[in-house]
């Protein structure tokens, strides 16, 4: 179909109008949404002050917040939700024993305490900012994205949940993951599966200088899973 050469300058016209109108538009409505978006009425005078600490100790050359900062180390844009308060705490103030026999060493800061409270409440707030599950690294829908990696493959659910939620960051499977805790090759061996739950519950009831956050944050139906996975380690 040939077109007349000005009904392709109209075409153009229209169009290029129309992406300027839709393009408003959603800027618009992202500037009327962003201060809920960004959950802006928190921003309290602590998690001020913590962003603060995590410039002066630059965090950003190994950590990522919101898709800035260096992919070295963990991305903590949600790390509040996985870890809770206490565990951040002890990571930020003792890294040197919470990554005693990791691979990857964090440097010990000398952060006093009231920087560390600061710090985790910029965390906390970040934590609870809308970034529509994006970059995907946190555990907020773990179970959907558990099932995209099960679909045409061999790997079972609770496999797929040990990955989505970072267990791998800390133990060792068959020479893959951390090395912070155990290496779990053999644990369906050395435990059942009520014992296996119950160290994923309650890490510190049987060790108490364990570093392992305690799986609060997990939900049931994951952790059993889970331990149904790590029961078939023999």
């Amino acid at each position: 179909m040939n077109i007349s050469q000005g009904a392709a300058k109209w075409i153009f016209i229209l169009g290029t109008v129309s992406s300027i109108i839709i393009f408003l538009v959603l800027t618009v409505d992202t500037h009327r949404q962003i201060g809920a978006l960004t959950n802006a009425e928190a921003l309290s005078e602590d998690v001020i002050a913590g962003k603060r600490v995590w410039q002066k100790n630059n965090c950003n050359d190994c950590h990522t917040i919101l898709g800035f900062g260096g992919y070295y180390a963990p991305d903590l844009t949600k790390a509040y939700r996985r870890l809770g308060e206490e565990n951040l705490r002890r990571v930020i103030s003792e890294p040197d024993k919470y990554f005693e026999k990791s691979f990857r060493k964090m440097p010990k800061q000398n952060i006093s305490p009231e920087e560390v409270s600061s710090l985790v409440a910029f965390l906390k707030w970040t934590s609870e900012i809308d970034n529509n599950d994006w970059p995907p690294q946190d555990r907020d829908r773990a179970t959907g994205a558990a099932a995209r990696l099960t679909v045409s493959s061999t790997v079972s659910p609770g496999a797929a949940l040990f990955k989505e939620h970072g267990c791998l960051q800390c133990h060792r499977i068959n020479g893959v993951g951390g090395t912070a805790g155990p290496e779990l090759d053999k644990v369906g061996t050395k435990y059942d599966a009520a014992a296996i739950k119950d160290r994923i519950l309650n890490p510190q009831s049987y060790n108490t200088d364990s570093v392992m956050p305690p799986a609060t944050e997990i939900d049931e139906e994951d952790v059993d899973k889970i331990v149904e996975f790590l029961s078939t380690l023999k």
